[in-house]
């Protein structure tokens, strides 16, 4: 099975999430989530395994940039949207391992790898 990573090319944590993976000898592929783009598919999948509330990076500047009419209406109904237009509101990076995916940079999530 294949790991393949989404992030943003200029994310630190993506950064060092990739630099720990070369450092433990793990094979994988980044894509940039903007310029290499994701599928609709992919981010359903994300979304049903991960859930919407672990998928969605409300510490970001594109999160804090939306109005609060938005940021109050955001919910599982219509979130897939607002994460296509803008995948910068993804949390970063993702594993993606095909049958399950993991969302973040954590110590937490490091074990999960």
């Amino acid at each position: 099975m294949s790991l393949i990573v989404y992030g943003l090319k200029n994310c630190d944590t993506c950064k060092k999430a990739k630099k720990w993976l070369d450092e433990q000898d793990k094979s994988y592929e980044f894509k940039d989530l903007r310029a290499d783009g994701f599928s609709e598919d992919n981010l359903s999948r994300w979304l049903e395994m991960a859930g919407w509330e672990i998928l969605l990076n409300k510490r970001g500047t594109t999160w804090r940039a939306l109005s609060d009419e938005v940021k109050n209406s955001t919910d599982a109904s219509n979130v897939k949207a607002l994460m296509l237009e803008s995948p910068a509101l993804m949390k970063r990076p993702i594993f993606d391992f095909g049958d399950r995916v993991v969302v973040g940079f954590t110590a937490k999530q490091q074990v999960e790898l």
